[in-house]
């Protein structure tokens, strides 16, 4: 007790003379018998290693087409095996509705070794290879079989070890990319941010190498251009459907509808008239 009532002391004393944390008061305050002051048995640091701003099971428990817009604005965060932290600001989605939807990998209802994380907990990877060689990241929302694809993201930290993925999936010499030309489709967005195969059925809310954060002045409604799929043609009705949503004005998107734009530009003109 004596030891206890002595660092109480100089936590008080700390705290009067500083507006920083006492780190070392802290520490001692929850140190082992032994004199173990190890950071992993203060509840102070214990508290700090949880990202208290990451986004957590709730905001990913949504129907998808509402998830593919909300994405829009938030920030994906890869941390590299050398601790390197990429982050990128979704500028782009696709919603894919599931069983009753032609273009989705579950229609039908349909559930196979490869789709099936889009049948788990909303939040889940599921990343897929096209043409043999090329990889599409999704994230499971609300809905059987249903999931969002991640387009297109804004670079925002960690843009030259993109550029360094980038150029290891190419072979030969290649020009160096423009910001504006890293993450501007789905398999430019896996290449710069390292996702393969290896990241298919993890989990948004618990993986220590990927993970979503909110981002600052999120888009209204008003923000939001809400058009037609990519590379669906052959989907009859399905390829006609709005569900792909991208910031208007927004240079990182892969495939600008501008018809659309104007569209929408005419209607708010006529609404505020």
């Amino acid at each position: 007790m004596p030891r206890k009532r002595k660092l109480l002391a100089q936590l008080s004393a700390l705290q009067s003379n500083s507006s920083f944390p006492p780190f070392d008061a802290l520490e001692n305050l929850n140190a082992t018998p032994d004199g173990d002051s190890s950071p992993k048995s203060s509840k102070y640091f214990a508290i700090q290693k949880k990202n208290s701003s990451q986004l957590e099971a709730d905001f990913f428990n949504q129907p998808c087409v509402s998830l593919a817009k909300s994405f829009l604005g938030q920030i994906l965060v890869r941390k590299l095996p050398d601790g390197r932290e990429l982050w990128g600001r979704i500028v782009e989605t696709e919603a894919y509705l599931g069983g009753e939807d032609e273009a989705s990998h579950s229609k039908g209802g349909k559930q196979t070794q490869r789709n099936a994380a889009m049948f788990m907990r909303p939040g889940t990877l599921y990343v897929y290879q096209i043409y043999g060689i090329y990889f599409c990241v999704n994230v499971s929302s609300q809905g059987e079989g249903a999931a969002v694809l991640l387009r297109s993201l804004e670079p925002l930290q960690g843009l030259d070890a993109m550029r360094e993925l980038r150029s290891a999936s190419k072979k030969g010499p290649t020009k160096l990319l423009k910001d504006w030309q890293l993450c501007n489709g789905p398999s430019k967005l896996c290449q710069a941010f390292g996702i393969d195969k290896a990241f298919d059925q993890r989990d948004l809310t618990q993986d220590a190498a990927i993970w979503m954060v909110p981002g600052h002045d999120l888009p209204g409604e008003q923000d939001i251009v809400a058009t037609t799929r990519i590379g669906i043609g052959s989907r009859g009705e399905w390829a006609q459907k709005p569900l792909r949503f991208y910031l208007r004005g927004n240079k990182f998107v892969s495939v600008v509808d501008k018809k659309m734009e104007r569209e929408m530009a005419a209607v708010g003109h006529f609404s505020c008239s």
